[in-house]
């Protein structure tokens, strides 16, 4: 029997575009149709998409001492989020870094820094990395995350192999002032214009969770898609302690799958990346919400951990998909390793890790100060945070630190 979801899909496939009315009635269906609504948008993936997922692997450059006010960041000016902070990564770091997660299976390098946005030197560092990058390893994408752009900052981007420029909306235009008030929601879509014109890959997405009505979550998509956002990260709200939003919980999984829904039905050809919160908030949800996004981000985020990458990449194989370039890396002994390592010892709040960190999920040998199963301080630290499951943990490894990155 054919759904209202199947109705919308088949529009879609046949070439008319979803409207305003069609993605409210995704968000607002109820939850026993939620399949229905997932079979329907995994129709659109497969068209587009087919069984791959796009993995994408983070490099915080530098992190926290942001003069901007966004409520939810828990890098932001007033933030008491007790996160690393430091400035920019060296290049051979950086580069070491980006190794971490392209080994572990990621085609694109997010390079991210926090700031209100880039000067000229700090754009001749991630030229500098970014040659570095494309230099050591073949075929990778580079996407730059830095901020609101000067004029002629892109096009120096773009001329060092930059692929992408990420500068997400985050919210709808109607409620950016309730989340940020040192910089316009204009500001934003001018960076993602500066982009454009240079020829970077334009990425952008939002934030669910911000006290946004459907409406606006709506009006959020169709700016997305007007926009032309190549990839939509979908983040949903990591509430940090010591920001304006810490204890903050309005959405479910369910809610969260058909956030990621709704954006498959409005901008189906587009990249829809689950990004930060998808363990917290879709918990036991995140393979079905694969069968409609076709993009994620392998271990760690910005400031707080994610899943083991081991995690992941299961995830993606055990729910029947393969990873976007490397098609037959689950069939070919690739990934053995990292599948057939015993696992380590402790837990997180979003999922199993192993004690330093590493994918393979064996211990690490002598020297490794900063690993939980031989450094007690920091074995004390990650079991206090992970006391209750409603809270980010913490990153305290990969960029900025000695402890082995989660890829």
């Amino acid at each position: 029997m054919s759904t209202q979801f199947d109705q919308i899909a088949d529009k879609v496939l046949a070439g008319t575009p979803a409207s305003e009315a069609d993605a409210l009635a995704v968000l607002q269906a109820p939850d026993f149709e939620l399949m229905s609504i997932v079979a329907a948008a995994g129709r659109l993936r497969r068209e587009h998409f087919g069984n791959t997922v796009k993995v994408n692997y983070l490099v915080n450059l530098k992190s926290g001492l942001c003069p901007e006010n966004c409520n939810y960041c828990s890098q932001a000016r007033g933030s008491e989020a007790d996160i690393l902070k430091y400035s920019y990564l060296s290049k051979d770091d950086a580069i070491a870094q980006a190794g971490a997660g392209l080994k572990g299976g990621a085609s694109r390098v997010c390079m991210v820094s926090s700031g209100r946005g880039p000067s000229n030197k700090d754009i001749d560092k991630v030229v500098e990395m970014t040659e570095a990058i494309k230099d050591e390893y073949e075929g990778v994408e580079v996407c730059a995350c830095l901020g609101l752009l000067k004029d002629g900052q892109a096009e120096r981007l773009k001329a060092a192999g930059v692929d992408a420029y990420n500068h997400n909306i985050n919210t709808a235009e109607s409620n950016h002032d309730n989340i940020v008030q040192t910089h316009t929601y204009a500001d934003r879509v001018d960076t993602i214009g500066k982009a454009k014109s240079a020829g970077l890959s334009p990425c952008s997405g939002l934030i669910a969770g911000l006290g946004e009505s459907d409406e606006q979550l709506v009006e959020a998509l169709f700016a997305l898609k007007a926009l032309e956002s190549d990839s939509i990260p979908v983040n949903f709200l990591m509430p940090f302690d010591g920001t304006p939003y810490e204890n903050t919980w309005e959405l479910s999984p369910q809610r969260c799958l058909k956030i990621l829904a709704m954006a498959r039905f409005v901008c189906p050809d587009k990249e829809i990346r689950i990004a930060g919160g998808r363990e917290m908030h879709l918990r036991s949800l995140q393979g079905q919400a694969l069968h409609v996004a076709n993009s994620i981000f392998l271990g760690d985020y910005l400031t707080s951990t994610g899943q083991d990458a081991r995690d992941d990449l299961e995830m993606i194989r055990d729910n029947g998909f393969v990873i976007l370039g490397q098609e037959n890396a689950f069939n070919d002994g690739t990934f053995d390793e990292v599948f057939n390592a015993p696992r380590g010892g402790h837990a997180h709040a979003a999922a199993t890790t192993t004690p330093c960190g590493s994918s393979a999920g064996s211990a690490c040998g002598d020297g490794c100060g900063g690993c939980t199963a031989l450094n007690p301080e920091a074995k004390a630290a990650e079991a206090a945070e992970a006391v209750d499951p409603h809270k980010p943990v913490i990153r305290r490894r990969g960029a900025g630190t000695e402890v082995p990155a989660n890829a």
